[in-house]
């Protein structure tokens, strides 16, 4: 690849990004369409937030994905944001337009495009979610502005009280919280069509642990685990085990990465082509830690 004045920018922010797939998944697309982009992580510190972005329109960035601890605070330095980003409160891609800044959230539309994929639908279904964090924020709001029904379950009450306050004002539907607790989930699982996992319970190096006891699963489940190392996590294997549907975080991570990369460039993203370079990336830092 051939970088010159002509070549297009994006990257990712945030603290800390060494681990990010994001690189790989864009810059391998980018070289198989041929096109005349590169993609940099760059780590950036709260403090030196709003610096970051006007260094983006002063440096004609096209486009830059956000990670953690970013996602919301980045808000009021941008131009537009997207409906349904605006309405999680949190972004995580930004796309220069002649230096008018938009912030998307992909991670929502990563999430039911890997459903879409496996022809999940969740039209006026019923979800229970696991956790109150920016995933299940993300998730909690792509879902019940698809029509579905959502019950949260989750250690702390007081932030699941938070984030179902903010869903029932959004929409004007009723949102149910629970403690996370075998009587509890019993019970909300007894008429659920899906079940997502968005705490890092299970993920590496932890991964005999899982969030759900398994004889509360059962066949007819859709079980969707947020975490992607391992790719099949203790939940995954339990799910299967069980006759349930199963899909891995690994396929949110590359469907948020090739949302971005549409938006980025104008293109369609070579989805088999990401999810192939980030499980290769994946297998390369497990083989270092």
């Amino acid at each position: 690849m051939v970088i010159s004045g002509k070549t297009q920018v994006c990257g990712l922010i945030g603290d800390p990004v060494e681990h990010s797939m994001s690189p790989v998944m864009h810059n391998a697309s980018y070289q198989k369409l041929g096109l005349d982009y590169i993609y940099l992580p760059f780590r950036v510190k709260k403090e030196n937030l709003s610096r970051a972005i006007s260094g983006m329109q002063a440096l004609n960035i096209r486009g830059l994905n956000i990670t953690i601890p970013h996602k919301a605070a980045v808000l009021p330095f941008l131009n537009k944001v997207d409906a349904l980003a605006l309405k999680i409160g949190a972004v995580n891609t930004i796309v220069n337009d002649k230096g008018v800044l938009t912030g998307y959230n992909t991670d929502a539309e990563g999430f039911l495009n890997a459903l879409h994929e496996r022809r999940v639908s969740v039209d006026r279904k019923k979800a229970v979610i696991i956790g109150a964090g920016g995933a299940a924020r993300a998730i909690a709001f792509a879902l019940m502005d698809k029509g579905t029904n959502v019950y949260i379950h989750n250690r702390s009450q007081e932030r699941a009280k938070v984030l179902a306050g903010e869903l029932i004002d959004t929409f004007n539907r009723r949102v149910e919280i629970f403690p996370l607790e075998k009587d509890y989930l019993l019970k909300s699982l007894k008429s659920v069509d899906l079940l997502i996992n968005t705490t890092s319970v299970g993920m590496s190096p932890e991964i005999n642990d899982t969030p759900i006891p398994t004889e509360l699963l059962k066949p007819g489940l859709v079980i969707f685990d947020v975490v992607y190392n391992p790719l099949r996590t203790r939940l995954l294997i339990d799910g299967e085990a069980a006759g349930a549907m199963t899909i891995s975080g690994i396929e949110m991570l590359v469907f948020q990465g090739a949302v971005a990369f549409e938006k980025f460039t104008g293109q369609k993203a070579p989805v088999a082509l990401m999810k192939e370079k980030a499980i290769q990336q994946l297998e390369k830092l497990n083989d270092f830690s």
